[in-house]
């Protein structure tokens, strides 16, 4: 008999805004190593995929939107993990995110599909894998399982789960109870028969589909239809947008798990966090004797209680407590611990000002390599421009901007207009306003440029991709 194929579907498109100043729309929570765990190389997308090792997973499926496709990709490459990835055209929640998953991964023999999210942190991952485990048999009899949280404590940022019968290795679900106000929440841990509603699933691909087909036919046909037309560019599934852009969004929850009949959970017990706010942060770090989490360079006196995060400079404290301090190059928060929930408010803000602090930080990654905003004025600015070993960026021009490049280290492949040439350490060459010009490192090694650009227009959209290595459409 053939073993069973499991896929992990690994859900990636979050914005993760209550962790601003660090997740950014454009670098969000899920692509930074925030819960090292004792792994503080790997992002948490890389560690959801690496905790899956000793189970019996083929490639993982990727969904993600069209914006962090390429971070995505090159994380999944350093952990040598890389498997298709599905571009939505738009977010609608996560039954149709699935829908497109499952009907993505049928061609192969209808496998299991283990639902995760991308941001997720598990202190013990053997015990998340024996779950797992434990969940395999119940999938492969045609139940749809979802794996519950033993809970520690009321918490009301969470929904629940009502356990019902017992069945070996889980229990069929009662009920899936809304996020409560904390007294509910308490009735609820006091009830002893709830558990945390994770977010994670495993089911047969097919079974998913004919139970939403059932509950959820919309969803299930505008699926099929985008997916009927779908286009693959480099490592990258696009749906087809028009299509898609019909479907109503919806939860697997409402569409799907509060109607079936096969609904079942399996209780997990792994140090589970969705890191949805700085407090879940300072919860799961590991502390110093007066409370504090701290990842930077400090000096502190009668401190306690707080989460300090800075890469850039020295934090000096004084006579605080119960604060968030998280500094960035071009941002710093200073919240209370108990509200930080709230930062909520202060994107929202962000986003009503049209503020580049919502986007990005200062230090942007490109599929090429990377550039930090080092400096700017009212008609300059200049960039420390990293292009990786054999990458190139696009050919392109510019209608409002000239630009200078230095080459501070590595071998520079320039085009500039009519000519290409070499530029090497302590060289530069001169891009003028309107002029066809590309940037390549043929080398083994990074190469490393400034970049001081002046005009009267320095925006990002002022560039004409004439050619480009990756896909992207012109600006």
């Amino acid at each position: 008999m053939m073993a069973t194929t499991m896929v992990p579907v690994v859900l990636a498109g979050g914005s993760g805004s209550r962790l601003w100043p660090l997740s950014r729309t454009q670098y969000p929570k899920q692509f930074l190593p925030l819960c090292s765990d004792g792994d503080s190389q790997h992002s948490m997308l890389q560690q959801t995929l690496l905790r899956l090792q000793g189970l019996p997973v083929a490639p993982p499926l990727l969904i993600c939107n069209e914006d962090h496709r390429f971070i995505a990709a090159e994380q999944l490459r350093a952990i040598d993990q890389l498997g298709p990835i599905l571009l939505e055209p738009a977010g609608r929640n996560t039954a149709p995110a699935l829908a497109l998953a499952a009907m993505q991964s049928m061609p192969q023999h209808d496998p299991l599909l283990l639902v995760l999210a991308a941001d997720h942190r598990i202190a013990a991952p053997q015990a998340f894998r024996e779950a797992v485990t434990a969940a395999m048999p119940l999938a492969e009899q045609g139940k749809l399982v979802t794996f519950g949280v033993v809970p520690d404590r009321p918490h009301c940022g969470y929904g629940y789960i009502r356990q019902g019968q017992a069945i070996e290795g889980g229990f069929h679900v009662d009920a899936f109870v809304e996020k409560p106000n904390q007294q509910e929440a308490q009735r609820l841990i006091d009830a002893g028969d709830c558990l945390w509603n994770s977010g994670m699933f495993l089911f047969r691909a097919s079974r998913y589909l004919a139970e939403l087909k059932r509950h959820r036919p919309d969803i299930a046909t505008v699926c099929r239809q985008a997916m009927a037309n779908t286009s693959a560019d480099l490592d990258f599934i696009r749906v087809d947008q028009d299509s898609f852009a019909q479907c109503p969004s919806e939860s697997i929850d409402y569409a799907v798990m509060e109607h079936t009949d096969d609904a079942v959970v399996v209780p997990l017990q792994a140090g589970w966090s969705d890191v949805g706010a700085w407090s879940a942060l300072w919860d799961c770090h590991n502390k110093d004797a007066a409370g504090n989490s701290i990842n930077a360079d400090v000096l502190l006196h009668e401190v306690s209680d707080c989460l300090i995060h800075s890469k850039h400079r020295l934090i000096a404290g004084l006579g605080v407590s119960d604060l968030i301090i998280v500094d960035t190059a071009d941002a710093l928060l200073v919240a209370n611990r108990h509200r930080s929930e709230e930062v909520k408010h202060l994107v929202e803000q962000l986003k009503g000002l049209q503020r580049t602090e919502l986007d990005n930080h200062r230090k942007v990654y490109r599929p090429w390599g990377n550039y930090d905003s080092i400096d700017n004025g009212a008609r300059y600015q200049v960039k420390r421009i990293t292009v990786k070993p054999g990458a190139r960026l696009s050919v392109q021009m510019h209608h409002h901007r000239a630009e200078h490049w230095v080459v501070v280290s590595g071998t520079a492949k320039v085009t500039n207009g009519e000519h290409t040439f070499l530029v090497t350490e302590n060289q530069s060459t001169y891009i003028p306003i309107g002029t066809v010009h590309s940037l390549e490192n043929p080398g083994m090694v990074p190469l490393e440029l400034i970049e001081v650009q002046s005009g009267s227009y320095l925006g990002e959209d002022d560039i004409i991709r004439l050619e480009d290595n990756y896909g992207r459409a012109e600006s």
